[in-house]
């Protein structure tokens, strides 16, 4: 059997994504870059030319999707992994509550995401030992103060890819969903907040591409954090708010002015 994947890698620009679009070429896969910027994905095409073929996209835009889809057709005719790892966040201040927040963030994370399944999904079907990939986050193991929109829509993609994996068994298509701790990305570059056991995204990277070759359903770094918030979530409810309040900030946006 041909061990090298042909694989579509969304948010392939930078952080994690650029870090696993740069293992996995180097390993020898063809690979299907896609972002909103082509700049930086051109850039890793041209240092392993012949394996990287780069369609930029706005997730959002259901039938610019679709078109790379079409032209993952055209090329390959079948996809044997497709890792979607585009994401945005933002942070919510509650005394400024923004509904339209949770829509550009549920529209992105969300949405976007499953724009990217309907394309993949046929492509899927006809690949050899399928792997749907989505990378969720380990917030949605303990709720967390200002996190409100981003982990509702990490955790609708746990429920998503959760649900998948049992409609696509029928297939043999393999799902497996990512929930990473903190990582060190330009995403993150720039909270304002102690980011604990915090791992490189080369290290995030190595994690999740050994995690799908290993076919795991749940890919989750690092072990001790992950341990943790699994721990605090599954405690009642009043114990939990006891333990986590402590992380809300008291100062408001109004007394900052």
């Amino acid at each position: 059997m041909n061990t090298r994947k042909r694989i579509w890698l969304t948010g392939a620009s930078s952080g994690i994504g650029k870090a696993m679009a740069e293992k996995l070429a180097g390993q020898g896969h063809l690979l299907v870059l896609s972002a909103r910027r082509a700049e930086p994905l051109q850039e890793i095409s041209e240092r392993f030319p012949g394996q990287i073929t780069v369609l930029p996209v706005d997730m959002t835009d259901a039938a610019a999707v679709s078109a790379v889809g079409q032209a993952i057709s055209q090329q390959w005719g079948a996809l044997d992994w497709a890792i979607f790892n585009a994401g945005t966040c933002e942070y919510v201040d509650v005394a400024q509550f923004e509904a339209a927040m949770f829509q550009r963030v549920m529209e992105t994370n969300v949405l976007g995401t499953a724009n990217c399944i309907e394309a993949a999904l046929p492509l899927l079907r006809k690949g050899e030992q399928p792997r749907l990939v989505g990378v969720g986050s380990s917030v949605t193991f303990c709720p967390l103060p200002r996190s409100e929109d981003y982990g509702a829509s990490k955790a609708a993609l746990r429920y998503l890819f959760q649900s998948l994996e049992l409609d696509l068994a029928a297939w043999g298509i393999g799902v497996s969903l990512v929930s990473p701790g903190f990582v060190d990305t330009p995403l993150t570059a720039g909270n304002d907040f102690s980011m604990p056991m915090q791992v490189g995204s080369d290290k995030a990277a190595d994690i999740i591409i050994r995690g799908i070759e290993k076919g795991k359903r749940e890919i989750s770094f690092p072990g001790p954090f992950i341990a943790v918030l699994k721990l605090i979530g599954s405690l009642p409810g009043a114990l939990r708010f006891a333990l986590t309040k402590g992380m809300a900030r008291t100062e408001t946006s109004e007394s900052k002015s």
